[in-house]
């Protein structure tokens, strides 16, 4: 059975290793901005403490990112070689280095993204071309990663829109990248762990958006509540 949602949908594939997969969408209208000083304070002031709390070998242990990564086992694929994104940004902290600064909405994201523990997807809504379908990557698929170049996304979960993929843990395409022009924003928060801590996770994303972005007519759609 395939669960479709706001224009998303959830395939059969996807539900077979990870029966309690579940996500939330934050859409809105947004102004973003090179540089917010007032965020990468805070930004600053959570990689310290995290610095503080976790080891390198704790980052994995952590709940969605377990989750994300079990999946990924079941896909076949090594989430050592291909770390889901929370997990790559969770390490870089810990390790001591710097996040890159990008801009305002995609700072905001990987604060979110760091301070929950799941893998965001963060698009330019405008780019997208018609719905969007998660799926399994498939050999040969191409998909540029944001900085990354061609990524080999066999066994990945991906988000496909009508041309093709937008969206893994690991990696967003290039194609629908948030830029400096983007108004018109879609998150979605992947919950691989299931439902706890969802809500809370959307709750920390809008107050981000309303604080750094100016977001208006926010739309949040959080699957847990009304599929399987």
């Amino acid at each position: 059975m395939e669960v479709t949602a706001v224009g998303i949908t959830i395939s059969e594939e996807i539900y077979a290793v990870c029966p309690v997969f579940t996500f939330a969408t934050l859409e809105a209208k947004v102004k973003n901005t090179p540089f917010n000083p007032e965020l990468w304070k805070e930004i600053e002031t959570f990689s310290a403490s995290f610095r503080e709390t976790y080891r390198i070998e704790d980052i994995k242990k952590r709940i969605p990112i377990h989750a994300t990564r079990k999946a990924y086992k079941a896909l076949g694929k090594d989430p050592n070689r291909y770390r889901p994104s929370a997990e790559a940004l969770c390490r870089r902290i810990v390790k001591g280095m710097d996040l890159y600064q990008i801009n305002t909405l995609v700072d905001l994201i990987n604060l979110l993204s760091l301070n929950t523990g799941y893998s965001i997807g963060g698009f330019d809504a405008d780019k997208i071309r018609g719905n969007l379908t998660l799926g399994i990557g498939k050999a040969g698929e191409k998909f540029e990663g944001i900085g990354r170049g061609l990524l080999n996304i066999e066994g990945l979960p991906v988000y496909r829109d009508e041309q093709g993929g937008v969206g893994t843990p690991t990696s967003d395409e290039e194609r629908t990248k948030i830029d400096s022009d983007t108004s018109h924003l879609l998150i979605i928060i992947n919950a691989y762990s299931g439902k706890k801590g969802l809500p809370e996770a959307v709750d920390y994303g809008m107050e981000l958006l309303k604080k750094y972005a100016k977001a208006e007519e926010i739309t949040v759609w959080d699957s847990s509540q009304d599929l399987r």
